[in-house]
């Protein structure tokens, strides 16, 4: 299962392995926290060569797995266990060894109780948003959509749809019907212009709810039509999405205001929070209101 993790605010891509029961961690991002390195990537090559050449194991031992990059990409990617970071780590100068190796044993600690009582999992994940600033509303909202994401893919799997590209192909054909943008078009459109940004981080409430439309309505539509394989499961998400895109229009014409928006939702969040500057016209109604 992949995942991200946080240390001090910074990504962590790692994967927990249900059946060894242990974290793998994403080596390069755990040297860019530890070194500030404008370079992990070279970081580690240099110092792998050098453990390899002073015959240490840790290195020889170390797997790799495909994990998303900056661009999106899954990518092979040198990967260890806690075990073999704590032996890492001390071949790194680092006034955050320490801090780290706590946070470790703090990482490795809550995900076994969170296999024991799945709803800490939502839990922790209300705590990061909540941290990040994000409304309670939101965040409600951003979490049933995630378990809402988690139904549809775990149907595509079931019915044939590989992982990786056919995934992607299938989310952008449901995103195209829903809101008229691919999620990268979307992403432009909202002016996010990290690769590692995610787009459903930065959708408003309206855009959460069609969202969460769209993929409800592509589940349904492949279990009722038992889409099987690629083709079939396309058609459904481009049928899937076509319903919420139908009522996104209905609710757009409706009441005059559109629900695709290229405010990002912290920014539109911070603005309607800050109080806002008097227009001319309501400059000119207390003037005459003081003169009276």
């Amino acid at each position: 299962m992949a995942d991200i993790n946080l240390f001090e605010q910074r990504q962590i891509r790692s994967e927990w392995n249900e059946k060894e029961q242990k974290w793998f961690f994403a080596i390069v991002d755990v040297i860019a926290i530890l070194t500030d390195s404008p370079n992990p990537q070279v970081y580690w090559r240099v110092l792998k060569k050098r453990l390899k050449e002073e015959g240490n194991e840790t290195v020889t031992n170390c797997n790799a797995l495909k994990m998303q990059a900056a661009d999106g990409r899954m990518h092979l990617t040198d990967v260890a266990d806690v075990n073999q970071l704590l032996r890492l780590i001390q071949s790194i100068p680092s006034p955050k060894a320490e801090p780290f190796k706590l946070w470790l044993a703090k990482v490795g600690q809550e995900r076994l109780e969170e296999i024991e009582n799945p709803e800490l999992t939502q839990h922790r994940m209300r705590e990061i948003y909540k941290a990040k600033g994000y409304s309670d509303e939101w965040i409600e909202k951003r979490i049933r959509g995630i378990a809402v994401r988690d139904e549809l893919t775990g149907e595509w799997k079931k019915r044939g749809v590989k992982e990786g590209l056919e995934y992607a192909i299938l989310t952008s054909e449901i995103s195209k019907a829903t809101f008229g943008l691919t999620p990268s078009d979307y992403k432009k459109f909202k002016g996010l212009t990290k690769q590692q940004d995610n787009l459903r981080d930065y959708i408003t409430d309206l855009e959460l709810i069609f969202t969460m439309l769209g993929s409800a309505s592509t589940t349904e539509i492949a279990k009722n039509k038992n889409a099987l394989g690629f083709d079939q499961n396309k058609y459904a998400a481009i049928e899937g999405g076509s319903v919420a895109g139908r009522a996104r229009k209905d609710l757009d014409r409706k009441s005059g205001r559109k629900v695709v928006t290229n405010k990002n939702y912290k920014s539109f969040q911070l603005k309607s929070e800050q109080p806002q500057p008097e227009t001319e016209k309501q400059k000119r109604r207390i003037e005459k209101r003081k003169n009276k």
